[in-house]
């Protein structure tokens, strides 16, 4: 049994760790980053699906260059690419489309490939560990990142909480949303033993607003080309779910990190770490959309920019891309996605109002 006393000092560590996180950090500043290593799911990937799908579910090979993704999730170039255009750094982007945090919680399986889609531990993380150390045909190494000047970013969970994973109960026996908290402190644990030390960690997307997963009132879509129509299928309820999970897994997110990075000592030592509340920021595009949206038709954050029926065929797109938060019922427009990556800059300069610090 714990102690009243332990209980309150862990408490008490807690409150100073949140309370300083707001601080600007002197590890963070404006053109320090020369090299952005990410992870995740379609929100992030650039193509790398792509090539398991087009070589029979094989992974690319140690080392591969891989090309700037121009039509991604977004309908355009990713968040990711756009940050390391914004910052004028380096990309590697091991971010692979339909991916969860580990398959060992939420297996999602992909029919191309005949298998279940690559994940973050399984996959993506040992990829990039491999490409750390991995040389170049002329004998130059493959990664140029530096430890004083790399950092890197996960945003993983739309498809560990949506539909095919815990929305409709198909997770991993015995396995819990919990289980997914583990995974993604693990991977930071992982970079952390293979040298990293600047890390970004993006919460949950207001999944619940999306045209997926919203309520029919607020332009949420009974079925889409990535979540049919189903006998029983209630919108309200899904919507209803998803809210209550993206947020109560966003409270963990924001106690977590500075438990993880100043009160479990020796965890992540001499480590800094961002949480990027990138949440609260798409929350303010939603409510806000004439601070961010610049299209030439009336601003829509309810609706999709291309919309394709439950094959994913007859797909229709508008003119003016610009004017949308969502690009398709799942994924957020090209424009949100340069708001994403221009706020995630200011996160590296040390003072985003988005973000708190640590270390």
């Amino acid at each position: 049994m714990v102690s009243s006393w332990a209980v309150r000092l862990l408490v008490a560590n807690l409150a100073i760790a949140v309370g300083l996180a707001g601080r600007p950090s002197q590890g963070w500043r404006e053109g320090k980053f020369k090299t952005l290593v990410t992870f995740g799911d379609s929100y992030t990937d650039e193509n790398r699906l792509e090539y398991f799908i087009n070589h029979n579910g094989s992974a690319p090979p140690v080392a591969w260059q891989q090309p700037v993704g121009l039509a991604t999730a977004s309908g355009g170039l990713s968040w990711a690419r756009y940050a390391s255009i914004y910052s004028k750094s380096s990309l590697y982007n091991y971010a692979v489309s339909g991916a969860v945090c580990s398959n060992k919680v939420t297996p999602r399986y992909l029919s191309a490939t005949k298998a279940p889609f690559p994940d973050i531990a399984g996959y993506e993380l040992p990829a990039f560990i491999a490409d750390s150390s991995a040389r170049n045909p002329n004998g130059t190494k493959f990664f140029s990142g530096k430890p004083d000047s790399t950092v890197y970013a996960i945003w993983i969970g739309t498809n560990d909480l949506g539909n095919g994973a815990f929305l409709t109960d198909s997770e991993a026996p015995g396995k819990t949303v919990a289980d997914y908290m583990d995974c993604v402190y693990a991977q930071i644990t992982r970079l952390y033993e293979n040298g990293g030390r600047y890390f970004v960690i993006l919460n949950l997307a207001p999944l619940d607003l999306l045209p997926q997963y919203a309520q029919l009132q607020n332009g949420g879509l009974q079925s889409t080309q990535y979540f049919p129509n189903t006998p029983g299928k209630n919108l309200t309820q899904i919507h209803g779910r998803m809210q209550q999970t993206v947020s109560g897994l966003n409270q963990v997110y924001k106690y977590r990190t500075p438990f993880e990075a100043q009160v479990n000592e020796g965890t992540w030592e001499d480590a800094k770490i961002a949480s990027f509340d990138v949440n609260a920021l798409m929350t303010d595009i939603y409510y806000h959309p004439s601070r961010y949206l610049n299209g030439t038709a009336p601003l829509n954050v309810q609706g999709v920019e291309h919309l394709c029926n439950e094959a994913g065929l007859n797909c229709t797109m508008t003119s003016s891309p610009d004017s949308f938060m969502w690009f398709d019922p799942l994924h957020p427009s090209e424009q949100t996605s340069r708001i994403v990556a221009r706020e995630f800059v200011g996160v590296l300069g040390g003072g985003s109002r988005w973000a708190r610090y640590w270390g």
